[in-house]
């Protein structure tokens, strides 16, 4: 069992980082952040081509983090590979002792930094998690079967901002239905309606851990406005780092709040930095929820 996995069966407020892989086979950076983040962690979140931009793979991140001693969280897309692919890594994850994934579908490529580059989008996130539980079950996604299966911890990810949520709740559930054991959220502002999504999620037996995004100028907001699809910063929170005197210290302070909220509401929390890596200790400890 997955100490992420473990954590969150017996309660524990966990705490999970998120971590991009190089543009390049140079990993100092990565492994820095790795090495900062990773001892106040439970696990580390390796993305997968974030933003439809060309990365190192999360497979190769993921295996850097456990030779590291952290336990890493495969994130798997469905933008750029097909049925044969995705199976084929899942299969390599298992092997290289990968055991927690996080399904998503993935962000348009032409939002990205290879717009011309094809979409694949041969299944969709729900599809995938119900193909990783079938091999868990020992069987690929056409009912034969694996000589040697895996044991996955299972994750997709969730918006409970987003509206109508009606829908989102159904999409969250069909998730769960089909091996979700867990949600990792976009970034939370709105902690009666992180509420309304545990609360939800926890009838169907799935944990909820809400997403922290540190903002830590007036230009990642606006990067954050008008590149992140169905991810806006409040008018409120927005102008509370833009009038800081040091909008750095005014993204800490904030950030500490939200996750002192969150440990009221939700399962743990899902740290996304921007480059203020140094800070999460100081966050995390001042929040109470240091490991």
């Amino acid at each position: 069992m997955s100490r992420l996995s473990d954590a969150l069966a017996h309660g524990e407020f966990v705490v999970t980082g998120e971590v991009a892989p190089p543009r390049g086979t140079d990993l100092s950076a990565m492994t820095a952040t790795m090495a900062l983040l990773g001892p106040h962690c439970h696990a580390l979140n390796i993305t997968d081509n974030q933003g439809a931009s060309l990365h190192l793979s999360s497979l190769a991140a993921s295996r850097v983090a456990r030779e590291m001693g952290f336990e890493p969280i495969f994130q798997q897309t469905c933008r750029d590979r097909n049925r044969l692919a995705l199976q084929s890594d899942l299969m390599a994850a298992w092997t290289l002792g990968l055991e927690n994934v996080l399904m998503v579908t993935g962000d348009d490529p032409r939002s990205g930094d290879h717009p011309q580059a094809k979409p694949v989008f041969d299944i969709d996130s729900t599809q995938l998690l119900r193909v990783a539980a079938g091999m868990n079950e020992g069987h690929d996604m056409l009912g034969r079967p694996l000589k040697g299966g895996t044991g996955f911890f299972l994750g997709a990810a969730m918006f409970p901002e987003a509206e109508p949520w009606d829908v989102q709740l159904e999409r969250a559930r069909a998730k769960v239905e089909a091996g979700a054991r867990f949600f990792q959220t976009q970034a939370i502002f709105d902690i009666d309606k992180l509420a309304r999504a545990v609360e939800a999620m926890h009838e169907v037996g799935a944990k909820v851990i809400a997403g922290v995004l540190l903002l830590r100028s007036p230009r990642a907001i606006d990067f954050i406005n008008e590149r992140l699809a169905g991810l806006m910063v409040p008018d409120a929170i927005a102008q509370r780092i833009r009038r800081a005197a040091d909008p750095v210290a005014a993204a800490v302070e904030l950030a500490t709040e939200q996750v002192i909220a969150m440990k009221e509401v939700a399962d743990g929390v899902h740290i996304m930095p921007l480059g203020l890596t140094e800070a999460v200790p100081q966050i995390l400890d001042q929040a109470g929820v240091g490991l």
